[in-house]
């Protein structure tokens, strides 16, 4: 297997990532009176090194405006995750790819605010740099590299008076960025790149991703 000790962009990273996801067996949640929803967990390039695409969410947005994302939303009928995933993507940061871009899948990841969201794991051909936001959605780009995302310091753990869950989040430069985007983030951290089956369906969003 090859190592990704330097976070290179390149072709032995896609394999190992796609190796990794094909031996973990992620788990899909019942929607039951929750909304189907999906998102694109998508490693793209970086000034060489790998990165994930995150986005920082527009601030006239009726729903957590303002907040780090992933690209992503609801699953309109007679999609699959994948379709969702792919075509939000399009949607929010101008990159269309096809299904063959798709690396594998993440656990299903409940939230609060009525959403089950599926992660979906895709590979890019293009460069962070030529990606456009659509800036009804998205106010901005961003790259989470890999060594940012393999921070020591993160994840963080919180108690709060509201559950008896830890809710958890990722520190990105000198900002922090909390579940779900963050408990999705983390998943991919321990089992795309450290190669381990870690859950985090466990964790809780802060009250203020409830609604």
């Amino acid at each position: 297997m090859p190592s990704v000790s330097s976070y290179s962009y390149s072709s032995g990273l896609r394999q190992q990532i796609r190796d990794n996801l094909e031996t973990f067996p992620d788990m899909r949640v019942p929607l039951g009176s929750h909304t189907g929803a999906a998102v694109a967990i998508t490693v793209t390039d970086y000034q060489g090194q790998a990165a994930i695409i995150i986005t920082k969410r527009n601030p006239r947005l009726k729903d957590h405006a303002g907040q780090w994302a992933l690209p992503g939303g609801r699953i309109d009928e007679g999609e699959t995750q994948v379709e969702t995933a792919l075509r939000e993507m399009h949607e929010e940061v101008n990159l269309k790819l096809a299904p063959s871009f798709v690396l594998g899948l993440l656990d299903d990841y409940q939230t609060r605010s009525g959403f089950i969201f599926t992660p979906v794991v895709v590979w890019s051909d293009r460069s962070i740099e030529e990606l456009d936001p659509n800036l009804d959605e998205v106010a901005s780009i961003h790259a989470f590299s890999f060594e940012e995302l393999s921070r020591t310091d993160s994840p963080n753990l919180e108690d709060i008076p509201e559950s008896d869950r830890q809710v958890l989040s990722m520190n990105y430069l000198d900002d922090r960025i909390y579940s779900p985007t963050a408990a999705m983030l983390y998943q991919f951290r321990e089992v795309c790149i450290s190669g381990r089956d870690t859950r985090v369906a466990h964790y809780d969003q802060p009250v203020f991703a409830w609604k």
